[in-house]
């Protein structure tokens, strides 16, 4: 029983919508070895509706996310990588043929805004305007194609022609694959993918993951 509080006490639940990929979780796990060798990493999947990645509810004590975070004064974080978003879409669809003839490979954004796009879960709220690109559309709402709520549903509701949607380019390869492939998109920010957890959680444990993190910042 004592053996079985104490595994508790030095685990640490990290939580990801997505696995982070970008070797992040090997590196961080080895920095994480040596700042804090008592932790006990253990990884939780946690649906695209919220966006801190358990964070919000406490079921993570740190977590990958996507900024912005809703509440972001609840949260303190280390950006991880810095990435153009790409707009992922069918291989036949115009603006692939648009960016197949442009010398940089890439679309402009005013050239997508009638396009439906694929949203995250109005539980997102910040996050999945972002992903919408709201402050790129001049006050012009977004046509809504549908909602998706993982990686897989992505890239068959871009397969079936319900949507484009953008994506960070390190995360491209989970959805670009049979028809549907990923191209630049310009006049639209970077997305920043980070290390977060709550501002008042001091615990060793959570603090050494955040400095591992800032290690590996980039």
């Amino acid at each position: 029983m004592e053996d079985a509080k104490a595994a508790e006490q030095h685990t640490l639940v990290i939580g990801m919508s997505t696995s982070p990929g970008r070797g992040l979780l090997p590196a961080l796990r080895t920095r994480l070895a040596t700042l804090c060798p008592s932790a006990r990493p253990v990884l939780r999947q946690v649906g695209w509706a919220d966006p801190s990645a358990g964070l919000a509810d406490g079921s993570s004590d740190v977590a990958f996310v996507w900024l912005p975070l809703p509440d972001g004064d609840r949260y303190r974080y280390e950006v991880v990588a810095r990435e153009p978003r790409l707009v992922a879409l069918p291989h036949d669809h115009a603006s692939a043929a648009r960016a197949a003839a442009d010398p940089d490979g890439a679309v402009d954004f005013a050239d997508l805004l009638d396009e439906p796009f694929l949203a995250l879960p109005p539980e997102a709220g910040p996050l999945r305007d972002h992903w919408l690109a709201l402050d790129a559309r001049g006050g012009r709402a977004p046509r809504i194609g549908g909602v998706v709520a993982s990686a897989e549903e992505t890239h068959e509701a871009v397969a079936n022609g319900q949507g484009v949607v953008l994506l960070a380019a390190g995360n491209a390869p989970i959805v670009v694959r049979d028809e549907v492939i990923a191209v630049p998109v310009r006049g639209i920010s970077p997305s920043r993918l980070a290390v977060a957890a709550r501002e008042d959680d001091d615990r060793p444990a959570v603090l050494a993951y955040l400095a591992a993190a800032k290690i590996g910042a980039r």
